[in-house]
């Protein structure tokens, strides 16, 4: 496979994630791989996902922590779409089955009131924007075998998103400051960690500006109802069949996922 075949990476992405069987990283072959073949190969890798009949409904932002820009080499964040097909209700179970590696962040997301398109998005223009936050939670899972990856990996596999549960309930976030929303986050009844708002970027308004920013050099725009993920508040926690979490967020209210083997 010729380091720069974009087509043929999305392939085999399209194919672990499909038979749930991971594939070794592009970057053992070729280290030279850089964000911009990533993005190329997570184009393509969309637009196969889409031939099969799902749809963008908004964006996930990750590494928006500095921990995680560290861990896999990155000096800012990366992205990928949010799929109808991969979005749960509050209180919905995950079967395992359908992922490969996942772990669970919880995430506050963006509800867009407004079509906004970069360049020169500010985060005032973002806050303006926006029409409401929600409580929710992130599956992220790694078609690299052992979530081996570097940055041109995570980028190229849709950023590692895997699913998302939101509540249903969308908080107007013109009268609080989403940085200093507090989250604890439990399993089985227990406090594993907790997080805050500012942990997204400093500011998880300054995360739906950042994002429209970078889609509007390729001229996308974020639409009207498109969800925003502004990144995880917390270390990403594994999931085992049997477990429940539970995220309660200050003015978001509460979102609940259950994990089985399979449904």
């Amino acid at each position: 496979m010729p380091p720069t075949d974009a087509s043929a990476k999305a392939r085999a992405l399209y194919a672990a994630r499909r038979d749930r069987t991971p594939i070794p990283p592009f970057t053992d072959a070729d280290p030279s791989l850089t964000m911009a073949d990533g993005y190329a190969i997570q184009r393509e890798l969309v637009a196969m996902i889409l031939a099969d009949g799902d749809r963008v409904i908004g964006h996930k932002v990750g590494a928006t922590s500095k921990a995680m820009q560290r861990l896999i080499g990155l000096d800012s964040p990366d992205y990928g779409p949010v799929l109808a097909s991969t979005v749960y209700a509050d209180g919905a179970t995950i079967p395992l089955d359908r992922f490969i590696a996942p772990k669970l962040e919880a995430e506050i997301v963006f509800v867009l009131g407004e079509s906004l398109k970069g360049p020169g998005i500010t985060v005032d223009d973002a806050r303006q924007a926006i029409s409401g936050a929600r409580a929710a939670m992130e599956i992220v899972d790694s078609r690299i075998a052992d979530w081996r990856i570097k940055l041109a990996d995570t980028v190229a596999d849709l950023a590692s998103n895997g699913a998302m549960v939101t509540s249903p309930v969308t908080v107007p976030a013109d009268d609080f400051d989403p940085r200093l929303i507090g989250m604890v986050l439990s399993r089985n009844g227990e406090v594993i960690d907790t997080g805050a708002g500012a942990a997204a970027l400093g500011d998880p308004v300054g995360v739906v500006a950042w994002l429209a920013n970078v889609l509007g050099g390729d001229g996308v725009a974020l639409e009207p109802g498109h969800l925003v993920m502004t990144g995880a508040l917390h270390a990403a926690v594994p999931m085992e069949a049997g477990d429940v979490f539970q995220a309660e967020f200050d003015r978001l209210g509460t979102v609940t996922v259950r994990v089985a083997a399979s449904v």
